[in-house]
């Protein structure tokens, strides 16, 4: 073991005694997260950013949306990860004439006892898998708000509670440039931790592809987890050691969207109409302590920050026609304000 390797593990059991983490937690969430990636592996090629993501969003107990054209393994990717952990499974197909009652329930009235029957909607489950969630109407994208901010929904004016362990809705879009897709409003987008988007494959990881798809159908695989594994690495997750210095950081970098002309160059300026809310900042913390457990550490660094800094404010940092008619992306201008703000 080298000097490196000595200071990381002496840095690394000085902030365990700080966390309350033992060694048993330590190496229970190592071999649950290892689990969690290889699983994604053998089923999805490529797509490491999105692997992690994903991760990232189930241990930080958030939602994730994904967005790209379609048949880039978006459902395939959502698949990989609900399907490790043996719990509960649903999928939403959103289409246009989708009802809210369509997912989240709705009372049947019985003529012979005169009584409703209350029939509880997909959104029961540990993983919710919102297909093309912009293909159904803004109303029924409102279903989902309190299912997933409050994990509670509303049938008949009686409130039920989701799941109390582990709830993942993964939500799936495609660009709102194509036809037959209905935005998501600023209130529904900010419900999700995190929003990742994905690329076309590497010419050399089409290949790979191709070979899978000559490759005889492999049997169905088990999963590699329960609830419990995921519901108790949670928990750990949200111990792991966060310095005041890091959370200062976070609150810089946040406060940065919302005065963007005083941190960004002359030339992007006036691109940007909404800076984030407080929820990037709890997202950035929540997601960072993920980052910094899947690297193998049990303290946060501010490059755990950094890493979340586009899938957390994609989607909470909006810009203005301008932007949009001189083409200048959303991450070109987070680089800028992330480069603007000293990092501790």
């Amino acid at each position: 073991m080298d000097r490196t390797d000595l200071i990381q593990k002496s840095h690394t059991e000085a902030q365990t005694e700080k966390t309350g983490l033992t060694k048993e937690e330590f190496d229970y969430a190592q071999d649950v997260i290892r689990k969690l990636e290889a699983y994604y592996d053998r089923r999805v090629v490529g797509q490491t950013r999105l692997r992690t993501s994903l991760i990232a969003a189930l241990l930080a107990e958030g939602h994730i949306l994904i967005e790209s054209v379609p048949g880039l393994a978006k459902t395939t990717a959502a698949k990989a990860i609900s399907d490790a952990v043996d719990g509960k499974f649903s999928r939403i197909q959103c289409t246009p004439d989708l009802l809210p009652g369509d997912i989240i329930g709705t009372q049947i009235y019985h003529q012979e006892s005169g009584k409703f029957e209350t029939i509880f909607g997909p959104v029961f489950a540990n993983f919710v898998l919102l297909d093309e969630i912009n293909r159904s109407s803004a109303k029924t994208q409102s279903a989902m708000l309190e299912a997933m901010q409050e994990r509670q929904v509303t049938i008949g004016g009686v409130t039920y509670r989701m799941p109390q362990d582990v709830f993942l809705v993964i939500a799936t879009q495609n660009p709102i440039e194509q036809e037959g897709t209905y935005p998501l409003s600023e209130a529904q987008t900010d419900r999700f931790l995190l929003k990742e988007i994905i690329t076309y494959p590497t010419p050399e990881e089409e290949v790979r592809i191709l070979d899978r798809m000559d490759m005889d159908a492999p049997e169905k695989e088990p999963p590699a987890l329960s609830v419990a594994d995921v519901d108790r690495v949670q928990r750990i997750t949200g111990r792991v050691y966060a310095d005041a210095s890091v959370k200062e950081y976070i609150a810089r970098l946040v406060d940065a969207t919302r005065h963007a002309d005083e941190h960004l160059p002359e030339d992007l300026q006036g691109y940007v109409r909404m800076g984030a809310s407080p929820r990037a900042s709890i997202a950035f913390l929540r997601t960072a302590r993920a980052i910094a457990l899947m690297q193998g550490r049990t303290y946060v660094i501010p490059d755990d920050v950094k890493e979340m800094c586009h899938p957390v404010l994609r989607h909470r940092v909006a810009l203005n026609y301008a932007a949009a008619a001189d083409d200048v992306a959303v991450e070109t201008v987070l680089d800028a304000l992330a480069g603007s703000v000293r990092t501790p």
